[in-house]
C-alpha cells in the first residue's frame, strides 16, 4: 500500500566526529538514516559466534547503544567463530568476555553486558529497546519474547546457526519503510515523438509481518509446500528437526557426541517428516557454528536490523534460510493462519 511519505525530522544531530566517522555510510544511505541509527537501542541475546557477528555489524553501523545478554560461559566450541571473546576468557561469561573487543570497534556506541538468564527477563526489560535479536533460545522462549515485543511495539528477530545451516525470522508487526519508485516523466512532446526522463520518487509503504507463532503453526508437510522443496531444498525441514531436538533434549547437537546425536536427529526426522527429502548428509552439517555460515547469516540479520531502523527498503518477509548443501540463502513468506 502506498501512503503519504513521512517527512518528519529526526530530533538528533550528529557531532563533527560522527559525521567524519560515518561519512561513507551517510553517502550510502543518507544523513536522515544515519540519524535514525544514532538513536537506536539494540538488544542482542546470545553471544555465540552468530551473536558476535551481528554485534560487530550493528556496532559499526553507528547505533546509540547495544546490550549484550548471555548467561552462558565461553567454551572451546565458541572459538570456531566467536571472535569477540579472547582465548584467555575460557569459562568466563560470554557477554562480559566480549565487551572489550566490542567497544574497540566503535567507541561512539554505548555497549554493556548483562549475564542474567533471558528467561528471567520481564516485559519491562524489553521495552527499553527498538529492536530485539535473540539466538540460541527454544521456540517456547522465542514465542514468549515475541509476544512481549508485539505488545510493546518492539521489533523482534529470532535467529540461529547450527554448523553451516542458519535461519532468521522477522516479526516486525506493521512496518513502514520508504523505497524509490521509478517513473517516466514526459519532458518534451513534439508532434513526432515524446521524450521522457526517468525520475525516482520516494514512496512510503506499510507491510504487516506476522508474529513468531506463524512459524510454529506452519505445517511443513502440507502438499502445497512440499512441491516447493524441489526448488528451495529441505532447509525448512532441517530447521524443524533442529528446533525439536533443542526442545526435547534442552541442548543442541554436539560434536563431542556426534554419532549418538546423529541417531537422535534421524529419529526426530523420521517421526516428524516420514519419507521426506531431508537426507542424512544434511544432518551431518549442523555441529558447532562454522564461521563462514555465521558471517553470512549474521551479515543478513544485521542488514535487516539496519533496514528496520533506517526505514529504507523492505526487510525480508519473513523467514530466511541458509542452506548448507547449496551454500545459498532464500526467503519464505510464512503467513499467519
Amino acid at each position: 500500500m502506498v501512503v503519504d511519505m513521512d517527512t518528519s525530522e529526526i530530533a538528533v544531530e550528529l557531532t563533527e566526529a560522527e559525521n567524519e566517522l560515518y561519512d561513507r555510510q551517510i553517502r550510502l544511505w543518507g544523513l536522515e538514516s544515519q540519524k535514525r541509527l544514532r538513536t537506536a537501542k539494540i538488544l542482542i541475546a546470545g553471544l555465540c559466534g552468530l551473536g558476535a557477528e551481528i554485534t560487530k555489524n550493528i556496532i559499526l553501523s553507528g547505533v546509540n547503544s547495544v546490550k549484550l545478554l548471555d548467561d552462558k560461559n565461553v567454551t572451546e566450541e565458541d572459538f570456531c567463530s566467536q571472535f569477540l571473546a579472547p582465548r584467555e576468557s575460557l569459562n568466563t561469561n560470554r557477554a562480559e568476555a566480549s565487551l572489550t573487543r566490542a567497544r574497540a570497534l566503535n567507541p561512539m556506541v554505548n555497549i554493556s553486558a548483562d549475564h542474567e538468564p533471558l528467561k528471567e527477563k520481564a516485559s519491562e526489560f524489553f521495552g527499553q529497546f527498538d529492536v530485539v535479536v535473540v539466538n540460541g533460545a527454544t521456540n517456547e522462549e522465542l514465542l514468549r519474547i515475541d509476544t512481549i515485543c508485539r505488545d510493546l511495539g518492539v521489533k523482534f528477530i529470532a535467529t540461529d546457526v547450527w554448523g553451516t545451516f542458519g535461519f532468521y525470522f522477522a516479526s516486525l508487526q506493521k512496518h513502514s519503510y520508504v523505497e524509490d519508485v521509478i517513473k517516466h516523466k514526459v519532458v518534451a512532446n513534439s508532434e513526432k515523438k515524446k521524450k521522457y526522463e526517468t525520475v525516482s520518487i520516494p514512496t512510503q509503504r506499510d507491510v504487516e509481518y506476522p508474529g513468531y507463532s506463524a512459524w510454529l503453526d506452519f505445517d511443513v508437510t502440507e502438499p502445497s509446500y512440499l512441491r516447493k522443496l524441489k526448488r528451495n531444498g529441505p532447509g525448512v525441514l532441517l530447521l524443524s528437526v533442529l528446533q525439536k531436538f533443542r526442545a526435547t533434549h534442552k541442548r543442541d547437537p554436539s560434536y563431542k557426541t556426534r554419532e549418538a546425536d546423529l541417531e537422535l536427529l534421524r529419529g526426530i526426522r523420521d517421526e516428524l517428516l516420514p519419507n521426506s527429502i531431508l537426507g542424512d548428509e544434511a544432518l551431518g552439517l549442523i555441529f558447532a557454528q562454522i564461521s563462514p555460515a555465521v558471517a553470512v547469516v549474521g551479515g543478513v540479520v544485521a542488514q535487516e536490523v539496519i533496514k528496520v531502523v533506517t526505514k529504507l527498503e523492505a526487510p525480508h518477509r519473513n523467514l530466511f534460510v541458509f542452506d548448507p548443501e547449496t551454500c545459498a540463502g532464500y526467503v519464505e513468506a510464512i503467513e499467519a493462519k
